[in-house]
């Protein structure tokens, strides 16, 4: 971490993981809702397309902050070696404009998405969820564990992932958490208590008829109207909830597929992130719990103050 009069503090992915912790970074999302931010408000995000993947541009501001995030999404850049989302946040004083902090974008991803992820276990998962089924392997799975752990009192996980290898990684680090794991196939679903979707898959991950009525299912790895991982049974039978009205039935192509084959519509969303920290909506009896996000430009808003108040606040943070 460094600063100067010359500029903004610069915030690696090392400072970000230590000034705040996936339970205070969910903590900084469900701040700013309680506090009533508005996320149907909230600017669109702008999309690029370059040779290499995707260029995105999100900003927000609220409160006292204001922030830019520009990413990266390079497909081709797992088989380099390289993180498949790149870029940087950069943090300006609400009042003025005046940059505060340039945090390391795919860092700070990487950690308000579980975090948006963990307020919505807060509010759906059963109390006494024991079993999850994780898709994924990469970052956001190592992340949406850490935050499903931190909510709820699991004992087991069991992970489905295509390729053998990344997948007994994240077996071997359940385990290390004191879980018993092991790696599984898309059918055990059937036995699961929460269902968490982190993949860049573009079709439907396992088949919505096998999940339990009490199970949460929380979706994260798309944000483009024509790729879902969960399939239109799944969202037929679900309680549906999304972080915002507007953004879902823009980019969350897991209820927009299902829309455009007449199962779906913008009144069957039970409810919104914000009503249910506002306590507008309740997790519903008697069916499983869908939370399909997109990822918005508020929720990095929230998780880069944060992070910049507590560098702000501990000793000797902003050298």
């Amino acid at each position: 971490m460094t600063a100067s009069s010359q500029g903004p503090l610069r915030l690696d992915d090392a400072d970000i993981a230590r000034l705040l912790t996936p339970a205070a970074a969910a903590d900084a999302v469900e701040a700013v809702l309680r506090d009533g931010l508005d996320p149907e408000s909230c600017p669109p995000r702008t999309h690029v397309t370059v040779p290499a993947g995707q260029l995105l541009l999100m900003p927000a501001a609220a409160g006292t902050y204001a922030g830019v995030k520009i990413a990266g999404v390079a497909p081709g850049n797992p088989a380099r070696g390289l993180p498949r989302i790149t870029g940087s946040y950069l943090l300006l004083d609400g009042e003025t404009l005046v940059p505060l902090a340039l945090l390391d974008g795919a860092a700070l991803t990487a950690l308000r998405t579980p975090a948006v992820s963990a307020v919505a276990l807060r509010h759906l998962a059963a109390p006494d969820a024991g079993h999850a089924v994780l898709f994924g392997a990469g970052p956001q799975a190592y992340g949406h564990l850490e935050a499903a752990l931190a909510e709820r009192p699991l004992t087991r996980v069991t992970v489905v992932a295509p390729r053998r290898e990344p997948a007994e990684e994240l077996v071997a680090h359940a385990r290390k958490l004191g879980l018993e794991a092991r790696t599984g196939t898309p059918g055990d679903v059937a036995d699961a208590d929460l269902v968490l979707c982190c993949t860049t898959a573009r079709e439907p991950l396992f088949d919505g008829r096998l999940v339990p009525d009490h199970a949460t299912v929380i979706a994260v790895g798309s944000h483009e109207p024509d790729a879902r991982e969960t399939d239109t049974m799944l969202v037929r039978r679900s309680a549906v909830y999304v972080e915002a009205r507007t953004a879902a039935f823009r980019e969350a192509g897991d209820l927009i597929i299902p829309a455009t084959e007449g199962a779906f519509g913008p009144d069957r969303i039970t409810g919104t992130l914000a009503e249910l920290v506002r306590g507008r909506a309740v997790a519903a009896a008697g069916c499983p719990q869908l939370f399909k996000s997109v990822g918005m430009a508020w929720e990095d808003l929230a998780v880069a103050a944060a992070v910049h108040r507590a560098a702000m606040t501990k000793p000797g943070s902003a050298t």
